[in-house]
């Protein structure tokens, strides 16, 4: 049987609920093993994972196999549609189980309520590999590509453009940890969680939130969007989210008015010609791959994190 009592692993939740000391040694991690895959190499021997995930992926699920693998440990995949928990099993009967047979759960899942309730019946370590408030492994894996691009991420202008959706939310939450400004362009009927945008404020952060697209990208080192579409939105809320966000595109024209070393982010898929051009992401500004391949380092750091290794 694993358990917390004999393993004292970590969660890793929300970005806001996590010290920077701890953040700062996942990033550097990371850097260092995507210099070093050795430092990583048969770090977990023995130790085993559960992808749990609700909605579908690419690179969250591509990544983590490929780190859990890397690390020397084993992965299970499990689709919640046709598991036990599609069929009605209770959450915390599925936490209590899986508790006995692994040494942590990552989880992708549509309703952040339920993680948070698997994790409060949970024995071991739950890592949020997205949810519909909250997306932290894609955000590391951003201020990672950050701190690789520039030797910093304290002090740096973080432009971002578009729907105010579980990435905007997370941007605001690294906001207030490690102290860059977060200028944020997002239309009033699409506005980021409250209670995070409340916490940030709380914690001093830097961050504007207006409709005022000249304003936010003037002084941006980087400039990051999302699509404008989740994967759960009916047919006519993505019409109108298009319609809303129309003007929110990230184009040539409105990458030319940033400095001139300003990057070009989004954590894909990418609806090309809608909230970005071919032009930007195809271009030498975009460091769209570079952060996609780095979702590969995190997780290994982030795994690292976890159980305290």
């Amino acid at each position: 049987m694993v358990s917390r009592k004999d393993y004292p692993g970590r969660n890793f939740i929300n970005l806001h609920e996590l010290n920077k000391e701890d953040l700062n040694e996942i990033v550097n991690f990371g850097l260092e093993v995507k210099a070093d895959a050795s430092r990583s190499k048969d770090l977990m021997q023995n130790k085993s994972f559960i992808l749990l995930f609700d909605k579908p992926s690419t690179r969250t699920r591509i990544s983590f196999e490929v780190a859990i693998s890397q690390l020397g440990a084993h992965c299970t995949y499990l689709d919640t549609k046709t598991s036990q928990l599609g069929r009605g099993e209770s959450i915390k009967d599925t936490a209590k189980v899986m508790s006995r047979y692994v040494n942590g759960v990552i989880i992708r899942n549509a309703n952040h309520d339920e993680l948070i309730e698997f994790s409060d019946n949970s024995d071991i370590p739950v890592i949020n590999a997205l949810t519909d408030l909250s997306h932290p492994c894609q955000i590391m894996a951003d201020l990672m590509t950050l701190k690789e691009q520039f030797g910093t991420i304290q002090d740096l202008n973080i432009a971002w453009i578009g729907d105010g959706n579980n990435v905007a939310n997370t941007w605001i939450q690294a906001s207030a940890i490690f102290n860059f400004k977060l200028n944020m362009a997002i239309p009033k009927r699409l506005m980021p969680y409250k209670e995070y945008e409340e916490i940030a404020k709380k914690n001093n952060a830097n961050l504007t939130i207006t409709q005022d697209i000249d304003s936010v990208i003037k002084s941006a080192n980087c400039i990051v969007t999302d699509t404008w579409v989740s994967m759960n939105d009916l047919e006519t809320e993505r019409l109108e989210k298009i319609k809303i966000l129309k003007d929110y595109q990230v184009n040539m024209e409105l990458l030319q008015k940033s400095s001139g070393d300003a990057i070009f982010l989004h954590c894909l898929p990418a609806h090309r010609g809608e909230e970005v051009t071919n032009e930007v992401i195809d271009s030498s500004r975009s460091l769209v791959y570079d952060q996609a391949e780095n979702r590969l380092h995190i997780q290994k750091a982030i795994l690292k994190y976890c159980l305290n290794i």
